[in-house]
């Protein structure tokens, strides 16, 4: 019999120091009793903020501001309800993982029919999603890139293909060296930072208009509120739905980052005690907890980010496009403190997408390790293995990414793009999050009505942004 205090154990006050060897392996050794205070529940957060400093740099500060810019404070409403929409079932999907202790790729496995050994149609859906992603990404890095070439015009003109270059290559050589070195702590520190003052530098802008020649009134925020869309915004609308808040992919990535923070593990293996369920119960108020800090952020930086775009941009005409889109957003701090503004814009800019590329190289290797594993090439739980696949990926996907932007060039339509396949792909992820629930969650942990409520609402809007965004893709016009 496996003696009761080396199975359950009090985590530091800090949170947990050390990590087992494999965080996709559930030990009993590992199981730590939850916090019992929202004081406790936020020393353990962590999951929700990376996602959160991901998502900045591609929906927020690119897609949103160029919405605002494009049509105006008419669609506030959107901004609002595409970052509260999708959270539940982001925290459906979550529960899930911490429940099984698998992510979220190979739940999706579970729903039928199977097109391979392990791997089910979704999975097979990701793949594809993932492709159309990669324009996404290289947007994102794109927009880096413009920001240092403005900055240091180093071979050429700033914005010249050979400046681009070279800044691409250096960019790629930073984030592969600090990743393949296991130096990636120390630039997520570095990159939540940023965020954090970039984002608080933008709502201290947002909130200090009303006090400058672009003033905004209640009429134009209550005029943001008549749940309208205007002629011509409807594509941009969905891709922005698609993009802020919590996406198809940041919902499928959140579950990895979860299963490595320890949430599963302090859970647990199920034994079907009761000791194991109430240690379930608290790490998943935990979870939520987490994901309600990072909807908080969300959802102001997106409010700021989109009101900056509508009371600056847009009453000068100005739209982010193309290799220029850095130029245009930085119009938002220079037409309101000159020109000297444009350095600071240019340094946040840059240290936002920057974060965003970071996560996305930390967090996409793992999900293709996964999809491999999945499709039957190797164990999963062959730690070796799995390590040197994620290593190879962390070096080729971020040369893949960069490469479509030096082709394509136009960081805000790559985004778009991303985030359409974005909004296909949600549809399916609801489709598992109910399956799931209804095959392998307790009845126990879904009993809440409340919840239940929310997320029945929040699959019906994914629904709908599922639906427009596969015809819109078969170029069946739905709307102006």
């Amino acid at each position: 019999m496996t003696d009761r205090a080396a199975t359950t154990r009090t985590g530091p006050p800090g949170g947990p120091t050390t990590a087992t060897p494999d965080p996709y392996r559930l030990d009993p050794a590992d199981a730590i009793e939850p916090p019992t205070s929202f004081r406790g529940r936020l020393k353990y957060l962590g999951p929700g903020l990376v996602i959160s400093a991901a998502v900045i740099g591609s929906g927020e500060l690119i897609t949103t501001t160029a919405l605002g810019a494009k049509a105006g404070f008419v669609l506030l409403w959107l901004v609002i309800i595409s970052t509260a929409i999708k959270v539940w079932v982001q925290l459906e999907l979550a529960q899930w993982t911490i429940l099984s202790g698998k992510p979220a790729l190979e739940g999706y496995s579970h729903v039928g029919p199977r097109l391979g050994r392990r791997a089910g149609w979704i999975n097979f859906l990701w793949i594809l999603m993932d492709f159309a992603k990669v324009l996404q990404r290289g947007g994102i890095i794109g927009g880096a890139v413009a920001a240092l070439s403005i900055m240091f015009p180093v071979v050429g003109e700033p914005l010249g293909t050979p400046s681009l270059i070279f800044w691409t290559v250096v960019s790629l050589g930073v984030v592969i060296s600090l990743l393949v070195t296991n130096r990636y702590s120390v630039v997520e520190k570095f990159s939540v930072a940023a965020v954090v003052v970039f984002t608080l530098c933008t709502v201290g802008l947002a909130i200090a208009l009303p006090f400058t020649d672009f003033a905004y009134d209640s009429t134009d925020v209550a005029s943001g509120l008549t749940f309208a869309i205007p002629a011509g915004t409807l594509g941009f609308a969905v891709a922005m739905f698609g993009i802020t808040g919590v996406g198809a992919d940041e919902m499928t990535t959140y579950t990895y980052w979860c299963l490595e923070k320890g949430y599963a593990r302090y859970v647990g293996p199920d034994d079907g005690s009761a000791e194991r369920a109430r240690r379930a119960h608290g790490w998943i108020k935990v979870m939520r907890t987490d994901v309600l800090v990072s909807w908080v952020v969300s959802t102001v930086c997106t409010m700021s980010f989109y009101v900056i775009g509508a009371a600056i941009l847009h009453p000068q005409g100005l739209v982010p496009e193309g290799n220029d889109m850095i130029v245009t957003l930085s119009h938002m701090y220079t037409s309101v403190m000159g020109d000297g503004a444009q350095w600071i814009f240019l340094v946040g800019a840059f240290m936002v997408l920057f974060s965003t590329f970071v996560a996305s190289t930390a967090s996409v290797p793992r999900l293709w390790a996964n999809t491999v594993a999945l499709l039957g090439f190797y164990d999963w739980h062959d730690l070796s293995t799995r390590t040197r696949i994620i290593r190879v990926l962390t070096v080729v996907f971020p040369i893949v990414w960069a490469l479509s932007f030096l082709v394509i060039q136009s960081p805000v339509l790559m985004v778009q793009i991303g985030g359409v396949a974005s909004g296909i792909f949600l549809i399916a992820v609801v489709i598992a999050v109910w399956w799931l629930r209804t095959k392998e969650v307790p009845k126990e942990f879904r009993s809440n009505h409340a919840l239940t409520v929310a997320l029945v609402l929040s699959s019906l809007a994914v629904a709908a942004l599922g639906v427009y965004s596969a015809l819109e893709t078969f170029g069946i016009e739905v709307g102006a």
